[in-house]
């Protein structure tokens, strides 16, 4: 989990910043952070680093599924894992965008 608020705080734009305060509360859309949204709610089983723990190794999920294969598999559940983990569409395809990108 602190690996998830470095991020934030190793901006050297100053003015990226204060676009970013200014505008959280009306781009709800590119506000949605799939990598914090996976920290907090599937690292548990998944593990921190994507390694597995419960849950299968995702470390190189991109390459065996696109994004919209990964958002079914979010909503709908597979194997051990529950269907609606994520209830939110916009976080569902933040998580499945960012997981699309491990290969």
């Amino acid at each position: 989990l602190g690996a998830c608020g470095s991020d934030d705080s190793s901006s050297s734009d100053t003015s990226k910043d204060e676009s970013t305060m200014s505008d959280d509360s009306t781009k709800t859309e590119t506000a949605v952070d799939g990598e914090k949204i996976f920290a907090n709610n599937c690292a548990s089983c998944h593990g921190n680093n994507l390694e597995g723990n419960v849950g299968p190794n995702l470390t190189k999920v991109g390459a065996k599924y696109s994004s919209e294969e990964i958002q079914k598999i979010i909503k709908n559940g597979k194997g051990q894992m529950p269907a609606g983990v994520l209830k939110d569409d916009k976080e569902i395809v933040a998580v499945a965008d960012w997981l699309a990108d491990k290969k």
